[in-house]
């Protein structure tokens, strides 16, 4: 599987279930927001044998990587060479209609993808967890919501954000929130000379 490609894929997949979702009339999307970080760093050290390597931050500190034997070409980093690490997190909401749609549950999805072998390395890793909460309570003038999770717990949140405040004349106990939570972590690595 090519760089990015699986990035792509994970990105096309929430995309496509959020268009899909939207034109089904029984879910409501509510709430959806991504962050990414990236940092650059230049490499100390690498013992490949070890699978360890010591980055320096852009602040020129040092942080050891304690890598597992998944880590590959590692024998192709060198000191002086560039990694580059970005982290996008996202989480999404929508509302299932129907009452009663069953006990709250979850799910794990998670895939990689690793450069070729004899090439530099790098790769691509993502996890992504969906929470189906079952709502237990509505409380319109405090704008709250109580929901019991995959554990049997209530929490009860306060919305604060008008657009989603103004959905929640819609909802009825006994409906389901599903949340899903995506994490994807891209590492490239290029050549200092």
């Amino acid at each position: 599987m090519k760089l990015h490609a699986l990035t792509k894929a994970v990105t096309l997949a929430t995309l496509l279930s959020a268009a899909s979702l939207s034109a089904v009339a029984a879910d409501i999307p509510l709430s959806a927001v991504v962050e990414a970080d990236q940092v650059s760093t230049k490499v100390v050290s690498v013992d490949a044998a070890k699978h360890q390597v010591v980055l320096e931050g852009p602040e020129g500190r040092q942080v050891h990587v304690q890598l597992t034997e998944k880590a590959k070409n590692l024998g192709q980093l060198k000191p002086g060479d560039q990694v580059d690490i970005k982290v996008t997190r996202s989480v999404a909401a929508y509302l299932d209609t129907d009452v009663d749609k069953g006990l709250p549950g979850s799910s794990e999805r998670a895939g990689e993808a690793r450069n070729a072998p004899g090439s530099v390395p790098g790769g691509e890793a993502y996890r992504q967890v969906q929470v189906q909460l079952q709502i237990t309570d509505i409380d319109l003038k405090k704008n709250q919501v109580s929901f019991k999770n995959p554990a049997g717990q209530t929490k009860t949140i306060t919305v604060e954000k008008p657009e989603v405040q103004a959905k929640l004349k819609d909802l009825k106990v006994g409906q389901s929130v599903y949340v899903t939570y995506t994490d994807i972590l891209q590492v490239t690595s290029k050549s200092g000379s």
